[in-house]
């Protein structure tokens, strides 16, 4: 069975952006989109703390501590970016003026909702950041994750079990293996990269997957 490793991982989701959109990306993995996105194509990087215009993350050395993301990573500022209030860059997620967001996940349910900043262990620290304004105010969510723990259970779940950051919020989940649809109820396969096959997939995720 073939596996993305998370740079293909990030590299499959930042084919699928399309020009003129504004993105925001999650903590953590999401963040290495930045540095696929094709570059004959005009898409804007947001991040909550208040910058927008970003591009890929800066080669080492050249980091400068003033120019971070909201995960504390260091960023570049393509020309025409900016910073701002972080206020106004909440009410940019709130007020629907993001095309896209792509966050990590826990878990993320056939209705499309999402688990992903708390996993309700009592020794967990919760990391809600900005992620549920994310899930509500994007115009589309896209997650991105392996699709299996380390101890193979399936984080595409019929019901997730973590609490939740947003309800039917997910249109699409891209993983190490295959590329889902979340459609009216349904998981729908749109692009199998392992090669298992739907009934494979489906024996993995434990859901009756349908083709895309």
């Amino acid at each position: 069975m073939n596996r993305l490793n998370r740079d293909q991982m990030a590299a499959r989701v930042a084919r699928d952006i399309p020009e003129g959109s504004v993105v925001n990306l999650g903590i953590g993995l999401p963040t290495k989109v930045g540095n696929y996105l094709p570059a004959d194509r005009e898409i804007m990087l947001h991040s909550e703390n208040g910058v927008i215009g970003m591009g890929p993350a800066p080669e080492p050395g050249k980091e400068d501590p003033d120019l971070i993301n909201a995960g504390k990573q260091p960023v570049t500022l393509l020309a025409g970016g900016a910073y701002f209030h972080h206020a106004d860059s909440f009410a940019m997620m709130r007020g629907g003026h993001l095309d896209i967001c792509v966050l990590g996940a826990f878990q993320v349910s056939r209705t499309g909702d999402l688990a992903n900043w708390h996993t309700g262990g009592p020794d967990d620290i919760p990391a809600v950041g900005g992620a549920m304004d994310l899930a509500t105010g994007a115009k589309s969510v896209y997650v991105l994750m392996e699709l299996l723990t380390r101890d193979g259970q399936s984080k595409l779940v019929e019901r997730c079990t973590y609490p939740l950051t947003g309800i039917g919020c997910v249109s699409r989940v891209y993983t190490d293996l295959a590329v889902f649809d979340i459609k009216d109820g349904q998981v729908v396969l749109i692009d199998d990269m392992s090669g298992a096959g739907i009934e494979e997939l489906s024996r993995l995720t434990g859901l009756e997957l349908v083709a895309g």
